[in-house]
């Protein structure tokens, strides 16, 4: 066993390989943060550790105690833990299991945000104020029924009535989710970052939230806002307002066509999404929009830049986006989009020869955006694929 004193105050010391803070008073541990050896691997943390001839219980992890420890791959909580700080795990991103055990009473803000590699999240069955009820790998306050942190498995139960501020922040793996009609409210970026989404659905009854019309997106129903989508979200027609991030990190968005009904975009909609190479508005008055709804940030100059993606824009308002913010920091903007793009749902016929994306790529099925069509006629056409 390794034992060293840290500070001339004697009350910290690393044990086996884990920091703690010493209360000589109480005789209590807390696991801090090692800036000096950040923790990986598989940490197990003890119920009591012994130091100069005292034995201490370890009651709590401390704030930022495992912050940014990519290499940590598991954690073993003792049941004596009854506290996890702020930003705890922040970022753990090899973690792929957690366990809170029933001693665990207090659980602070953005514990687990950025535990990307996150598969399962269990609590023990005695902890009178954290569960996860039914299996449903994720962890919920008990009294407020609120979901604080999910995974890529989780499945959010029927009971769950509160979805709390980034409770699946950075989940890239998550590939799916189900909103049940319990559910009554949703946090700021509750879904933030989540890049793999594929499939956004909200169970019919809910009072609150929709995902109308099969659109793959999470739409507040009161306000018509939507608030987060994904790279399969097609937005209706019914839709006013996008909210801020709700495309924020999409990274296999390619394309997105934003109907005239939309009078609203909020701050970095649609920021981070590399692979967007197609925006069409169909907004015939276009309105002031901040820079960051499009930045992307350039891992080679490590610069926020505005994407590079063509703007395609209906017939007569090409003026009208060169000469509003941030719409004019589009290099290429495309006028007549009304009438150079047809509908998917126009029939195909099998004289197709030949399809491309805009980019000049041939593809070998539809794909969502602009589809350049050559017929075996040799007449060429664009279609809008949804």
């Amino acid at each position: 066993m390794s034992i060293m004193s840290v500070s001339a105050l004697a009350d910290e010391a690393i044990i086996d390989g884990i920091w703690y803070d010493l209360d000589n008073e109480t005789l209590e541990a807390e696991v801090i943060r090692n800036d000096n050896n950040p923790y990986s691997g598989n940490i197990t943390i003890p119920e009591t550790v012994d130091y100069e001839e005292k034995t201490y219980r370890v009651t709590a992890i401390r704030d930022f105690a495992f912050y940014g420890c990519k290499s940590l791959t598991s954690i073993d909580i003792p049941n004596s833990v009854t506290t996890i700080g702020i930003r705890a795990f922040y970022e753990c991103s090899a973690l792929t299991s957690i366990s809170i055990p029933n001693g665990v009473t207090s659980i602070e803000s953005q514990a687990f945000f950025g535990c990307s590699g996150l598969e399962s999240i269990t609590v023990g069955n005695g902890n009178a104020n954290y569960d996860s009820r039914e299996n449903c790998n994720a962890l919920i306050k008990t009294e407020t029924n609120r979901l604080i942190a999910g995974c890529k498995n989780t499945v959010i139960p029927n009971s769950v009535t509160m979805i709390g501020y980034g409770a699946f922040f950075s989940c890239s793996g998550l590939t799916s989710i189900s909103i049940p009609n319990s559910v009554t409210s949703i946090g700021k970026y509750a879904f933030i970052g989540c890049s793999d989404l594929e499939s956004i659905t909200v169970e019919n009854g809910n009072a609150n939230y929709d995902s109308r019309e099969n659109c793959n997106a999470l739409i507040e129903t009161e306000t018509n806002t939507l608030i987060t989508g994904c790279k399969n979200t097609v937005i209706p027609n019914s839709i006013t307002s996008i909210g801020n991030y709700a495309f924020a990190v999409c990274t296999g968005l390619t394309s997105i066509s934003i109907p005239n009904s939309v009078k609203f975009i909020g701050h970095g909609a649609f920021k981070g999404c590399p692979g967007l190479t197609s925006v069409i508005s169909l907004i015939e008055e276009p309105f002031m929009i901040d820079e960051d709804v499009f930045c992307v940030y350039n891992f080679d100059t490590e610069d926020i830049e505005f994407t590079s993606a063509t703007l395609y824009v209906p017939t007569g308002t090409k003026t009208k986006y060169e000469s509003t913010p941030a719409w004019n920091k589009f290099k290429n903007i495309v006028e007549g989009i009304e009438n150079n793009v047809e509908s998917a749902t126009t029939n195909i016929t099998a004289k197709e020869a030949e399809r491309y994306n805009v980019s000049g790529q041939r593809i070998s099925s539809p794909q969502k955006g602009i589809n350049i069509v050559k017929m075996s006629d040799g007449s060429t056409k664009k279609v809008m694929c949804k």
